[in-house]
């Protein structure tokens, strides 16, 4: 029967061989995109940018659809709704 240590020793080993492959397939792949850039002339630009751009501009607040009065708890209308309009009629409690 294998022992915990040994079981260790093994895993420790594929780690490492996996590192290697994963190694190897990298400088592999960065090799093909550079022959690839070569023969159409690109260069990193002509790629465009690597991921989708965040927009710089704020979101706007959403204006409170419900309100109690009693309390002056609001809600949007958005998401989950809260616990003091559970069970209740939300028409009753809509800002009009």
């Amino acid at each position: 029967m294998t022992s915990y240590q040994e079981y260790k020793a093994k895993i420790a080993e594929l780690e490492t061989l996996a590192e290697t492959a994963r190694r190897n397939e990298i400088a592999e792949a960065k090799e093909r995109v550079l022959a690839i850039m070569r023969e159409y002339g690109l260069t990193v630009a002509d790629l465009g940018p690597a991921g989708k751009a965040k927009s710089t501009k704020p979101r706007a607040p959403v204006p409170t659809k419900y309100r109690d009065d009693a309390t002056g708890q609001t809600w949007t209308g958005r998401g989950r709704a809260p616990k003091w309009l559970e069970g209740k009629n939300k028409e009753q409690y809509l800002i009009k």
